[in-house]
This record gives structure tokens, sequence and C-alpha cells, in this order.
């Protein structure tokens, strides 16, 4: 079940089969297995499950680097400023973005939120839309089959729809959703009722859209376990794909091949609603610039978004000094909140053994929702990630795209990532949502309410373990819930 190729290279195979001796040893779900109480390995901490619990560092950390979490914690919540400034550690804002600062998006450090209701009753705090459009002309055309590029951006607006701007410019606008709400009838007779978002948007400021703009609505996914996940081996990764599903099971879980801007090569994509970044440093760099508006040798756009059309943006003044490396955040400001990043540390769990959980692992499993949320894996060796090496962990995503169906879709393609496919989301932490932040809005856009919303809004290649969540007992459903609100 595991390994879905039938044909691997000999190093993956070997790979592939060691993760299979491993799973069908622990083929009783309805058991413990050993170490799951641990999600994080050694990283795992075991700090109160409060509204910090997605904000601990590594427990394996030495006590040397605990100073570079808590300086990369400090960048992470700094507010920045417009220039001019006072200052150079924190100057060059904007001019258009969607927040001040990294922690305004990623609350707590956790999962962001759809708004409450449209502007001006509410803002997009911690969501945004990204922009693009399918390719004008053969150089746009030749960009995108090269892998340089995941997406063409919308030639006013750029890559996504920043609604605030600095004094003396306008916000780009403002996105507006509007729910329908539907009806799905459980096997028992529960009726359960999805809200579907139709998404535009309102008061542009810079003109008319592009008539084939394509907007992909996403929530600041949660930080928890960020460094781990950068840690498995990409061959591990590449084992449990299968393209053509070769194994006729109805999964056909693909990888992405993105573009690595610091190697200057194609790489595996890890990070992000549809794997669009290959690493954590790249996630953060892109962070900086298209949310905030702010520089770094990584990503050395002043202006950050705005484009040839946006004149008085590109015009305002920017905060680049040599202070921080000829821009507004220098390369070690970067690297230490990719340290912080890499180490926020995922929770013990505290409930992994109670009989209501264990049964719920069980119908889990038998509900086919392991197939993609893949429980576990050994991180590589990484001399440059001790806390992070060799680490058995339990983050329920093999991080591969999959087909989730016309539901879900965005219909906007990002490198290989069709518009209806998504990456499987890692789900430790997962139950810990409204601790956190106060509210269980899961998937990219937030539209489910709470976790069985979530189940009923797949569709696609999960077609058919949704519909075993159908049909199941009451009692066996609440069991899912319950497992899955422990992890």
């Amino acid at each position: 079940m595991i390994s879905r190729q039938f044909s691997l290279p000999g190093s993956i195979a070997v790979t592939a089969l060691a993760i299979a001796v491993s799973a069908t040893a622990a083929a009783d779900h309805s058991q413990l297995q050993p170490g799951e109480e641990l999600p994080g390995g050694s990283t795992t901490h075991h700090k109160r499950l409060n509204i910090n619990a997605f904000s601990q560092s590594s427990a394996n950390m030495s006590f040397e680097n605990e100073l570079n979490f808590k300086l990369g914690n400090g960048i992470f919540k700094k507010i920045w400023v417009p220039s001019p400034s006072s200052t150079t550690a924190s100057d060059g804002l904007g001019p258009l973005y969607n927040a001040r600062a990294c922690q305004r998006c990623h609350i707590k450090d956790g999962r962001g939120h759809p708004p409450a209701a449209n502007w001006p009753e509410d803002n997009a705090v911690s969501m945004f839309l990204r922009l693009s459009i399918p390719p004008q002309n053969e150089a746009q055309r030749q960009l995108l089959e090269s892998g340089r590029a995941g997406a063409i951006p919308e030639p006013t607006y750029g890559g996504q729809l920043q609604d605030l701007a600095i004094n003396g410019l306008s916000g780009e606008g403002r996105m507006v959703i509007n729910y329908t709400e539907t009806t799905v009838s459980l096997a028992d007779g529960t009726q359960v009722s999805l809200r579907q978002p139709e998404y535009s948007i309102a008061s542009l400021s810079y003109g008319p859209l592009h008539p084939q703009t394509m907007l992909s609505p996403r929530i600041a996914p949660p930080m928890v376990g960020l460094g781990l996940l950068e840690a498995i081996a990409a061959a591990d990764i590449d084992a449990l794909a299968d393209p053509e599903d070769l194994n006729n099971d109805g999964i056909s879980g693909r990888t992405n091949r993105v573009w690595n801007s610091l190697t200057g090569q194609q790489d595996l994509g890890r990070f992000g609603w549809k794997a669009g970044n290959p690493t954590l440093i790249q996630q953060a760099a892109g962070a900086f610039s298209g949310d905030m508006g702010i520089s770094t040798p990584f990503a050395p756009a002043a202006a950050g978004d705005c484009t040839a059309q946006q004149a008085d943006c590109l015009r305002q003044p920017d905060g680049n000094t040599t202070l921080q490396d000829n821009a507004e955040a220098s390369e070690e400001m970067v690297k230490l909140v990719e340290f912080y990043s890499r180490n926020l540390a995922p929770p013990a769990r505290p409930d992994f053994a109670r009989l209501q959980v264990l049964k719920g692992k069980a119908v889990f499993h038998q509900s086919g929702c392991a197939t993609c949320h893949q429980p576990s894996f050994t991180t590589a060796a990484r001399t440059d990630m001790p806390e992070q090496s060799k680490q058995l962990i339990w983050p329920y995503t093999d991080l591969l795209l999959h087909d989730m169906g016309s539901g879900l879709a965005d219909h906007r393609p990002e490198f290989l990532a069709s518009g209806s496919e998504w990456r499987t989301p890692p789900l430790w932490g997962i139950g810990l949502t409204q601790t956190v932040n106060g509210h269980t809005y899961f998937l990219h856009d937030g539209r489910a309410r709470n976790l069985l919303e979530a189940i009923l809004w797949h569709g696609g290649e999960a077609t058919a373990s949704r519909d075993q969540v159908i049909n199941l007992p009451a009692a066996e459903r609440t069991a899912l819930i319950t497992f899955l609100e422990s992890l």
C-alpha cells in the first residue's frame, strides 16, 4: 500500500521496502504504534497545550541554538514600517502589502481564517487571493514549460492581491466572498450543510483585471513541523507517487517540480497549498516580498509585487540599505526566520492511547484516508539540521499533489499542479486549531467549518474515502473525528 510504483530505481526501492516492512508490522491500526505519541520525534515538545502550543521550539534543540530561535521569533513578529523611517532594521514596508508582520497572517504560528464578512464589515487578515493568467505569447509559454515560473502574474496587479498600501497609495482591491449553502445527507440520516464560496474582487484601484484572470484563495497554513517536512528524503516522497495509478487503487499522487531560485534548478515542491515552493528559505523570501513588500537578497525587488502598470507604486522610496545587504531585510534576517520556522515543534499527543482514539485510527485507515495522509516517515540524516535529522515523525501527509475534484478546484495551475490538484496537508496539530486560533476553519480557503465538513469536501481521488465516511455508522464517524482531534 505504501509503495504505489511497480518499478523503482534501486535506492528508492530499498527505502520504500523499509517503509513497507514497518507498515506491515503495524497493520492492526487499532493498536498503538511505537512512537506515535511523539509526532515530531525528539523535536516534540511537552509544554502546555494552550494558545502557545504551536510556538514552542524543538525539544532537542541545543542551548546555543535557543538564541537564534528567539531572534527568529523576534523578526517573525517585527512590525515593518514604510520608508523613509528612522530605523534601517524595520524600514521598507510595501508600497503594497497584505500584512505588516509575518505573525499578522500566521497568527500564533497557527492557521489563518476567512473573513467573517466582506469589507468593510471585516478585513481579510490571514487570507489573500493569488492572481495569474494563461500564457499570452510564446515567451510566456516557454517560461512555464521551462519550469522557471509556476504561473504568469496578472499584468496589472501581479501575483497576488494586496489589499493594503502605504499612505498616499490605495490598496489594490478587496476580496469578496459569497457563500451558497448545500446539504449532504449521511447514511444515518444526518444532514450536513456545506458552504460553497464564490470569489470576486471589489474596489479595484488600478483598472480592470485581465479578462482571463484566475483567482486562487489561500489562508495562511500552520507553521508547526515545517523543518521536519523539509528533512524528509526526496526519494521517500518520490516512492509514494503513482501518477499513472499503476496499482489501480484510484489514487494517483504526483510530485510537483518547482523552481529552486537558490540552485537555479527544478526541485521537489514541498511547501504551500500546491507544493509550489521547494525550501523554507524560498518560502520565507517569497512571503517577505509578496505579503509585506520587503526586499531580501533572495527576492531583491524593493517594490515587492508592484508591476510596471503601477507607476506610482514603483516611484515610492524604498528601505534598501548597505546595512541590510543592499536590501530591506538582510540575508541573516531571512535565515533567522527560516531557522525559527524550521524549529516550531509539534506538540505531544496526550490522548493517543484512548480507546476511542484508537478506534478512530482504525476507521481512518479502513476508510482509505491514510493512502494520501501518509502517517509516518523517518527523516533523512541531515548534518545541517541536527534537530530534524533521523527522526520518526507522524505528519499524516505524503506531500504529493492529488486531484481533489471540481468542488475544491481553483482552476489555477501552479508549476505541475493542475487547477484541481492540491498538496495533501499535514494533519499534526489539527485538533488544537480551536485552542490556538479560536476557530475550526479548514481547507485551503477555510470554507469547512469543522473536520466533518472538511472530509465531505473531499472529491476526485478522495471520493471513495469520502463516501465510506458518509456511510459510516454514527459511532464510527464520531471515533474518526475524535482521532483527528487527537493529532
